[in-house]
């Protein structure tokens, strides 16, 4: 509320917008939309009216997750009881901490779903919007530039980056007139040196390595490098997804209203490696906050069931990273812990060798 009340006063330089928690940080999309919940708060006092407003988010999130997870038929349906029941943390995310991070996932999902729904243009609106709200949103774009390529071809992946990039401009136009420099380097700030004692996922390591220049050039090589890996695998998958996309859509006049093709594969080709490239951004971050766990606390259990662990393995894996997420402050133990489970979660979807073969 202090950092868009600058705004709404009429500042324009993104210099100038900060507030106690430190300088304004986030695109112009989180702007407008918590400029429209001071309003709606009464000036940011009616705190309530916020968190009702934020436990409606959270419903329409769990709505657009289980309609994704009910098209993949990936995960039995009582692990998405549990998966909405027992995160404390990220409730408290939610409808306590009222952070900027939920209403990016929203917009992410609304895409995801937009996309399997062949909406392709509503949902790169959708995802640009999600991207000017957090910029964390970006994890999930190289797998989503493959499903351009692969389904749309190059001339309209073109006119849809052209689309996203347009919304970035048009919403940070008023920033940008006024101050381009202060305006990209505040809302994505790819170099900002996060606080040692807020992190979950680094915590065994010494504070003066957690901040050196090398350590977070060496997690951004070993993210690019993961992804070249994952890289062909994803363009299989997204080839094989255009190619029974067709197949769907020519059988569609031959079929009665009442009789549908189990296209389940098909949805699965498409959120793995959106779900696997986000994943991948996330065990390689240089700093995880707790209000970071709503980027990914909603896909582990589709990357988990990708995996071929048990069933107790991958549900005990979800409930160590669910613990480590819960500990405060963090310790060495559960920093260490986070680190393992998302090893064996990446390690099992690489070498599930079963499940690629059944889905190509």
């Amino acid at each position: 509320m202090q950092e868009v009340e600058g705004f709404l006063n009429g500042t324009m330089d993104y210099s100038k917008l900060k507030g106690d928690t430190g300088p304004l940080v986030y695109p112009a999309g989180f702007v407008y939309t918590f400029s429209a919940l001071y309003y709606i708060t009464d000036h940011g006092v009616k705190i309530k009216i916020a968190q009702y407003i934020f436990a409606g988010l959270y419903i329409s999130l769990l709505m657009l997750v289980f309609r994704i997870y009910a098209r993949t038929k990936k995960v039995p349906p009582y692990v998405l009881i549990i998966m909405c029941c027992t995160s404390y943390r990220v409730h408290s995310i939610f409808t306590l901490r009222l952070f900027n991070d939920p209403i990016a996932m929203f917009l992410l999902f609304a895409s995801l779903n937009a996309f399997l729904d062949d909406r392709w243009y509503l949902g790169s609106v959708l995802y640009s919007l999600a991207v000017s709200i957090k910029m964390n949103v970006l994890l999930f774009a190289p797998a989503l530039l493959t499903a351009y390529l692969c389904n749309l071809g190059l001339l309209k992946t073109i006119i849809h980056l052209f689309i996203a990039g347009s919304i970035q401009l048009m919403l940070g136009l008023p920033f940008i007139i006024n101050n381009p420099l202060a305006y990209i380097k505040g809302s994505f700030d790819l170099g900002r040196v996060f606080e040692f004692k807020w992190t979950v996922n680094w915590r065994f390591l010494p504070e003066h390595v957690f901040i050196h220049p090398y350590f977070h050039v060496s997690l951004l090589v070993l993210h690019i490098l993961t992804l070249i890996y994952c890289a062909p695998k994803w363009i299989t998958y997204m080839k094989s997804y255009a190619k029974l996309k067709a197949v769907e859509k020519s059988l569609q006049p031959q079929l009665k209203k009442k009789e549908k093709v189990d296209m389940s594969v098909m949805s699965q080709l498409f959120i793995l490696p959106m779900f696997a490239a986000n994943f991948i951004g996330i065990a390689f971050s240089r700093s995880l906050h707790y209000q970071f766990y709503v980027w990914y606390y909603h896909t582990l259990p589709y990357v988990a069931w990708c995996t071929n662990y048990k069933t107790v393995v991958k549900l005990t894996i979800l409930g160590i990273i669910e613990l480590c997420w819960n500990t405060y402050p963090s310790t060495v133990f559960s920093s260490v812990s986070l680190h393992i489970c998302h090893l064996m979660l990446f390690y099992g979807v690489i070498k599930d060798k079963s499940g690629h073969e059944k889905e190509k």
